[in-house]
């Protein structure tokens, strides 16, 4: 079993950064996959990121390559999601998940805002 919490949202311009953080609870919390997905009002949830269990493999959609970045550890069971030159279309409410490696995406946080004026 493992909980997350989002958190680090907020409402900031165009071309800003925020970091936002996953915090874990759960004794196998370095097994898992961590994820972050984002979505918009009146569309589905999609893929930001993931970072493997040991934080050597990272995966980026395209819309964010180059401009956020995953990293995790381990010993603070915490996954962030540094973003950014924010762009208004990244405006979403953005949501940690965990998975096991080649299975779906089992636990989930609550989800944290983020607002990005133009």
């Amino acid at each position: 079993q493992v909980q997350l919490v989002e958190s680090g949202g907020g409402l900031v311009q165009a071309e800003g950064s925020l970091r936002l953080s996953c915090a874990a609870s759960g004794r196998t919390f370095s097994s898992y996959v961590m994820g972050w997905f984002r979505q918009a009002p009146g569309k589905e949830r999609e893929f930001v990121g993931a970072c493997s269990w040991s934080g050597g493999k990272i995966w980026y959609a395209d819309s964010v390559k180059g401009r956020f970045t995953i990293s995790r550890d381990n010993a603070k069971m915490t996954v962030y999601l540094q973003m950014n030159t924010l762009k208004p279309e990244d405006t979403a409410v953005y949501y940690c998940g965990a998975a096991l490696p080649g299975e779906e995406y089992k636990y989930w946080g609550q989800g944290t805002q983020v607002t990005v004026s133009s």
